[in-house]
């Protein structure tokens, strides 16, 4: 039987037209933050197809904060990737060999789980604001064909009632203080450079604004719910919400959200994209009992969804109560159409697991 991440990659190159395909040849592309988990599957990606894609380098920077992954070494060792140590925050990217060839560039390098960034609220920031800029001054002469900024579904904050689903002209409803602000400001920040840059210099900048991915790839203990809970069913342990379980989201498999960061990496003007899953909009709670049923089918899993009050005080402060994306504008302008449902994701999800030994093959 195929696995699931040849599966994956078979969709995620099937949903690209001819036309997005070819705009690959002779490219070098470099990715900030390659070590995490969408440089999982970009770098999958691009060194499975990178023959019929016609890339020509393929160039890999991370700081390795948390460890250099099994998974990056055997594609090391496999030949055709470059990968760097490499501190956004106050290395200088000049000195990376090979980066000055640079046609194409995804910058991920950022904090995303917001466990993570309320420990590291300053680095937080820095990397969405000072790495950004570095990135930016270097290539602002350079002839880039495409520059994607990962900003993030957090610059809405909590959007009011009326604006869900979310559109990308929505201006947000986000504080400025508070224990998720470093995050959230800094995407905010970030995109307002994305767009000065490109009013002087013509830079081919493009945003992408995230809602929820999840999927393989993922580190099971970067503390985000759809890592909590596989972690969960993969020891046996109940499934714990650190809410009241009432908040909703809509939740993106892997294979439709790296497709759609494809997509606009190749889209000829400057713009912001939503790019996520815009159906059903669950709540935790019901995230939690696909989990468990999923968990049932795939590891005999005999768990309980559990409610406990979190350690960190902060922990709900600020959290958006909903969140849901408006896709018109991505699928209008991109032909982008995500087709994989939260329950079909997450099962995919687990087994995955599964075949990597519960896991060791990732992490």
């Amino acid at each position: 039987m195929e696995k699931i991440i040849d599966q994956d990659l078979r969709l995620i190159y099937g949903g690209l037209t001819d036309k997005e395909r070819s705009q690959f040849g002779g490219a070098t592309i470099l990715l900030t933050g390659c070590a995490g988990f969408l440089g999982f599957y970009f770098l999958h990606f691009f060194h499975r197809y990178r023959e019929e894609l016609g890339i020509d380098e393929i160039i890999g920077l991370d700081n390795f904060q948390v460890g250099y992954p099994a998974w990056l070494k055997k594609l090391e060792e496999s030949g055709g990737i470059t990968f760097h140590k490499y501190d956004i925050i106050t290395d200088d990217i000049a000195e990376v060999p090979g980066v000055e060839k640079a046609t194409y560039i995804y910058h991920m390098a950022s904090i995303a789980s917001p466990t993570f960034y309320r420990k590291y609220p300053i680095e937080t920031l820095d990397a969405n604001i000072w790495g950004l800029r570095r990135l930016l001054d270097f290539y602002k002469e350079k002839p880039i064909r495409g520059f994607a900024f990962y900003s993030s579904s957090e610059i809405y904050g909590d959007p009011v009632p009326d604006q869900i689903p979310t559109s990308e002209d929505y201006r947000g409803n986000v504080s400025c203080v508070g224990p998720r602000a470093c995050y959230d400001e800094a995407k905010r920040f970030g995109e307002t450079m994305c767009y000065l840059f490109h009013e002087r210099y013509q830079m081919p900048l493009r945003i992408i604004r995230p809602f929820n991915n999840y999927g393989p790839g993922m580190r099971l203990n970067d503390s985000r719910v759809p890592a909590d809970f596989a972690k969960a069913v993969l020891e046996g342990r109940d499934i714990v919400m650190f809410s009241d379980g009432t908040p909703t989201r809509t939740f993106c498999y892997i294979t439709d959200a790296i497709t759609g960061y494809l997509k606009v990496l190749l889209h000829n003007n400057f713009d912001a994209f939503n790019i996520g899953m815009d159906y059903p909009e669950i709540s935790i709670r019901q995230l939690a009992e696909i989990y468990q049923t999923a968990g049932k089918e795939v590891f005999n899993y005999s768990g309980e969804v559990k409610f406990e009050v979190p350690a960190d005080k902060e922990y709900l402060t600020h959290n958006p109560n909903r969140r849901c994306p408006d896709l018109t504008k991505a699928r209008t302008l991109l032909g982008y159409s995500p087709s994989i449902h939260v329950e079909e994701g997450v099962r995919r999800f687990l087994q995955f697991i599964k075949e990597s030994d519960k896991g060791e093959l990732v992490w």
